[in-house]
């Protein structure tokens, strides 16, 4: 009973089952958004998520006794898990959260995918140095917010008054929307040499900082594809040094009838 259960839970075709369930939940849950709809197939998309819960939940207790201890230590086990614990809470007053929390399901996709766990793992990896470049900006962030505050916030106090609202008006900046007409423009008007300092913050926050995240992921995927390609070469590699060895074997075998037809030749001979 354990091999056919095990054999069932890992075959492709339950795994496409799978994906095709979250794709058809996806889209449903895509549906409930419209009023329209639901007040003509709720009682349907009611009865689906029942259906896709219960199927969701049966294929966690498959899988865990499959796997036992080991499901709870791998982490893609455990996001399923949790997504799975979410769905069969009981949405009350005050739980409305909840609700919303159950759209996780779809990123189930990522857990049952094997390209897509890839390419989360590799994007993981590289967490650190995105952390240090990410709080290197934050305190350029912040040294510029005191200085915008104190040059400009008398004069616009809607966009620089405050340390948070500098913070905020210097993230759109860095983004580039309506930055210049929007922002930078009016405030020349009154300080005309103010866009020596937008344009320093421009420079680094958006030209240098974001590119240093943005050549990370890049060298991340740079890595993942990398890491693809010596894959390939090693099982092919692995098939080329198995079909040595059948070949050599092959030569060995002939050699040998060879050596068995030449005796027989000689007795004959004799």
């Amino acid at each position: 009973m354990y091999t056919k259960i095990k054999k069932f839970v890992d075959s492709h075709s339950f795994q496409n089952f799978i994906v095709t369930l979250i794709v058809l939940n996806g889209i449903t849950m895509g549906f409930e958004t419209s009023k329209e709809f639901m007040s003509n197939y709720e009682s349907f998309i009611t009865f689906f998520n029942a259906l896709v819960i219960a199927i969701f939940t049966v294929e966690i207790a498959l899988r865990i006794y499959v796997y036992k201890l080991k499901f709870f230590k791998d982490p893609w086990s455990l996001f399923d898990f949790f997504v799975v614990a979410i769905s069969l809470m009981p949405v009350g007053e005050g739980l409305e959260i909840l609700r919303v929390l159950r759209v996780l399901r779809l990123f189930r996709l990522i857990t049952v995918i094997p390209q897509m766990r890839k390419i989360v793992a590799a994007l993981g990896s590289v967490i650190p140095g995105m952390m240090s470049i990410a709080a290197i900006l934050v305190l350029f962030f912040y040294v510029f917010a005191i200085m915008s505050t104190h040059l400009f916030g008398e004069k616009f106090p809607e966009w620089f008054g405050t340390l948070g609202e500098s913070f905020y008006t210097l993230f759109q900046i860095m983004t580039l929307e309506s930055w210049s007409m929007g922002i930078v423009r009016p405030i020349m008007e009154h300080y005309p040499l103010a866009w020596i300092f937008f344009i320093i913050f421009i420079f680094i926050a958006t030209f240098i900082m974001v590119n240093l995240i943005v050549a990370i992921v890049v060298d991340a995927m740079a890595t993942l594809n990398s890491d693809g390609d010596e894959q390939i070469i090693d099982a092919t590699s692995q098939i080329v040094h198995q079909n040595e060895q059948h070949t050599t074997k092959e030569l060995q075998a002939l050699k040998h009838e060879i050596g068995e037809l030449k005796q027989m030749i000689q007795e004959l001979k004799s």
